[in-house]
């Protein structure tokens, strides 16, 4: 299986990978907010066209999307219905009845995505041991059904008590609703989210059924469309925790698909450390609509169980939506391309989270925007060429990113549109360092000392400024950088993770019934990755999240092959005890170790479909540019340009290469033009190429005592000091 394509569709751009043979095809086209597939179906054809081949000949498509994320954060989803245990309709609206802003007396989360008036209850109650303390009535579930099928609801969730320890209630509730609805979309609770914890698992079940409509809908025209383009082989989707799943499974669990493009980018991130040999990362990578960041330690990103959506507070955890399931750490904020600024009350700017998207996009694309948006201030500040955007397939419009700043910021604070620009990319850049900040704070790790990987269509343009502010010395820009995440998608594993929640002493490890739970989840875990890859190996992987008798959290722990034992309780006991004392710097002595929760992953191991996707040693020798380079515009781009940094005090003129021609150490300031993205060199940073081709930018000597805002007005200063004085209070 040596040719295979790669989709990332974003909110901004859509961007396609095609590795065939070893040779790398890229695309980056503009996202069809209202059919995805539209835009995915056009850059298909580019990269058909510059490979000279058919779609028959394509043996795999691997895809990843923002579409679920988008519509929760966007508001529109399906019109969705809860059924909860009677006296819990309410979950979802006091959550954990906390503030997450104690001296904010304004702080407020969303609105609950299911409505008071369509959350409904039915008599029943089941114990946290799974015994039937009271059974279904299914006379409270007829009155349910006629009041779902007056409110003309299109998707239900059903969340009961304690439904994680036994699920007949949640499967009946399903089957009287399926024959009396059939259209209607059913997302159970025990399916999805299987835990501890009634609002999480709500809230997740909830998120689930509000997009799973949409989302069918989506991966129904996109499978049709396939077919009728000649596709014959598998469609693969990238789930948020970084492994691949079949259109199927990602139909039932659309949730678990919210962060799959961001995750590609990880993947990426940890292959390259692996690759390198970088213990300690962060990567960086902003595209059209956000920017994300992740750490990743000793090659491996960091995973959780649960992450938050749609915060209403900037940064501060507990503002946002939980949802309960795989998902590799990192922070997502409203930062990219086409994220929209502005001056508030105070005289501020403001960047973000709006964004102008692909339609009408930035004041430049000329597509009707008029907004102020981060690449019409790259633009006006030289950074990008006008051109020469996207391998020359857009031509962009320099005054109308001028007048667009001036409108926006320049007249509200007396400024020219240069200096507008230069206060934008600067609060932008800000931005971006208080959200890694905060992240790794909130992990207790730090960032200085490690090295950044940045791709994505925007994160070159920035990284030098972002590292500047991070203390990072190091950055590498990895070939076909613009298109990271796609690239990222072609290295992740076949997987699928199944969690269980199951309340144990470790004392009492030696329960018989742990073997036949494990043995239901590989079950279970298994029929999953088969329908992706039908023969060869799968390995096995099992956790459990354990926490001192009385805590309200958990670590996840690596749990020992065969049966569990006593001496697998002992084995536990340590590497309970190492993790605890690396994240709180100590021990409670005396105190029994309790289990809640159980998981299992199966992974795809060394033939089929997976071996040629993790490890993929032939990324690394993809050329970092296209067979057909020398038609674009990126790859003849040479002499100077004269570029204004928010670092530097006055405008200088950068050396312009194409990357594909390079071909020696490169000294700052200078800027490196590709297809998909511009990599920016300032002065007192040197860049070289390693084996890979990969860009490695070092900071030299002379440059870490220089002061980094030399080139800001006095205001800029002033909002960037006070915004970082907000970020460290966060932090704290």
């Amino acid at each position: 299986m040596t040719i295979r394509l790669a989709i990332d569709i974003g909110g901004t751009f859509t961007d396609l990978v095609l590795d065939c043979h070893g040779q790398c095809f890229t695309a980056k086209v503009l996202t069809t907010a209202a059919r995805p597939v539209d835009g995915l179906m056009e850059g298909m054809q580019i990269v058909l066209q510059q490979a000279a081949i058919n779609a028959s000949a394509i043996q795999l498509v691997v895809h990843g999307t923002t579409l679920a994320t988008n519509a929760l954060i966007e508001r529109k989803g399906a019109k969705t219905a809860l059924i909860t245990t009677a006296g819990h309709p309410d979950t979802l609206e006091m959550g954990f009845e906390n503030r997450f802003d104690q001296y904010d007396i304004q702080a407020d989360r969303r609105a609950p995505l299911v409505e008071s008036a369509l959350r409904f209850e039915v008599a029943e109650r089941v114990n946290f041991r799974g015994e039937v303390l009271q059974a279904l009535d299914e006379n409270s579930l007829a009155t349910v059904v006629t009041q779902l099928q007056s409110h003309d609801i299109s998707s239900v969730a059903v969340g009961l008590l304690h439904a994680y320890a036994n699920p007949d209630h949640e499967r009946r509730i399903a089957t009287i609703l399926g024959a009396v609805m059939p259209h209607l979309s059913i997302s159970l609770s025990s399916d999805v989210c299987p835990e501890i914890r009634e609002y999480e698992r709500q809230s997740t079940t909830v998120a689930n059924a509000y997009v799973r409509p949409m989302m069918k809908g989506y991966l129904d025209d996109l499978d049709a469309r396939l077919d009728a383009a000649g596709f014959t082989c598998p469609c693969l989707l990238m789930t948020s925790a970084g492994s691949l799943v079949t259109i199927e499974t990602a139909t039932r669990f659309p949730i678990r698909l919210v962060e799959s493009g961001p995750a590609g980018g990880a993947i990426l991130a940890s292959h390259m450390a692996n690759r390198l040999q970088e213990p300690k990362l962060v990567s960086f990578d902003m595209g059209g609509t956000t920017a994300k960041i992740c750490l990743i330690d000793d090659g491996k990103p960091l995973l959780s169980r649960e992450f938050e959506i749609d915060r209403a507070h900037r940064f501060i955890k507990g503002s946002g939506t939980p949802l309960k399931i795989p998902v590799i750490e990192m922070v997502e904020i409203g930062a990219g391309g086409g994220s929209v600024a502005g001056v508030d009350t105070l005289d501020r700017i403001r960047v973000g989270p709006d964004s102008a998207g692909s339609m009408p996009g930035p004041a430049c694309y000329g597509r009707g925007g008029d907004q102020a948006t981060v690449t019409d201030a790259n633009l006006v500040l030289g950074r990008l060429a006008a051109n020469n955007f996207a391998g020359g397939s857009m031509l962009l419009d320099l005054p109308a990113s001028q007048r667009a700043l001036s409108d926006h910021i320049g007249t509200p604070l007396a400024l020219d549109p240069v200096d507008a620009a230069k206060g934008l990319v600067e609060v932008v850049d800000e931005n971006m360092a208080s959200a890694a900040r905060v992240h790794a704070a909130e992990r207790g790790m730090t960032l200085e000392g490690r090295t950044m990987i940045a791709f994505g269509g925007g994160a070159p343009l920035h990284a030098s400024r972002v590292a500047d502010k991070l203390g990072i010395d190091r950055i590498i820009i990895p070939a076909e950088a613009g298109v990271g995440s796609a690239v990222g998608f072609l290295l992740a594993p076949i997987a699928y993770e199944v969690v269980r929640s199951r309340y144990l002493h470790l004392d009492d490890l030696r329960e018989t019934s742990l073997s036949e739970l494990f043995e239901q989840m590989q079950i279970e875990a298994e029929s999953v990755v088969r329908m992706a890859q039908p023969e060869g190996q799968i390995s096995i992987e099992r956790h459990c999240f354990a926490r001192y008798v009385g805590q309200g959290h958990e670590i996840k722990i690596t749990l020992p092959s065969g049966n569990l034992d006593t001496l697998s309780a002992n084995l536990i006991t340590q590497s309970f005890e190492t993790e605890y004392c690396a994240t709180f710097g100590l021990l409670v002595p005396g105190i029994a170790i309790e289990v809640l929760t159980w998981s299992l992953t199966a992974v795809a191991t060394d033939t089929g479909i997976n071996q040629t996707i993790w490890p993929k040693p032939s990324v690394d020798n993809i050329p970092a540019h296209h067979p057909h380079g020398d038609d674009l515009k990126a790859d003849s781009a040479a002499g100077t340009r004269r570029i204004s940094d928010p670092g530097a005090p006055t405008d200088l003129p950068y050396e312009i290469m194409a990357r594909s021609q390079l071909a020696s150490d490169i000294v700052g300031p200078a800027a490196v033009e590709e297809a998909q993205t511009t990599t920016i060199i300032p002065a007192g940073w040197r860049a070289t190429l390693n084996a890979s081709r990969d860009l490695v930018l070092d900071r030299s000597a002379s440059a870490q005592d220089t002061p980094a805002d030399s080139g800001l007005s006095r205001a800029v200063k002033l909002q960037v000091l006070w915004d970082r004085l907000i970020s460290v209070v966060e932090e704290q």
